[in-house]
């Protein structure tokens, strides 16, 4: 119930740079998709993250325009789109960049990101 009130169980997007330090702050993990509207791969990492968010409500995800986010793409060093910042206890332990963990390949199936993700201890992943 507690991960449910702070926006677990769920894939949404946050507004603002501003909105990523006060989500991460009251969260022990986040991953957050830096995204941008015309990268089609965006659109394929989402889909993926859709589906985990639900089955694992222990970590929150986000997503976060790239584009109206400057200070922390480059704060993070988030040069490729999509990349995902894995972060635990308030500060970014990993990085999923493009593709290349998943098989270097626009098709590769949930269970492969939901096993990266696990490799990173992000989510409890058996």
């Amino acid at each position: 119930q507690e991960w449910l009130s702070k926006g677990h169980g769920e894939y949404r997007e946050i507004p603002s740079e501003r909105d990523f330090f006060q989500e991460v702050k009251e969260s022990k993990n986040v991953i957050c998709h830096f995204y941008r509207d015309t990268t089609f791969r965006c659109q394929i990492m989402d889909r993926h993250l859709t589906v985990l968010a639900k089955k694992h409500i222990e970590t929150k995800f986000l997503k976060l325009n790239a584009e109206k986010s400057p200070f922390l793409c480059e704060r993070l060093r988030i040069k490729v789109i999509p990349t995902l910042a894995l972060v635990k206890d308030g500060k970014t332990q990993d990085y999923i960049v493009g593709f290349t963990d998943l098989g270097n390949t626009d098709d590769f199936t949930t269970e492969t990101l939901e096993w990266r993700l696990g490799c990173a201890d992000i989510i409890n992943y058996r």
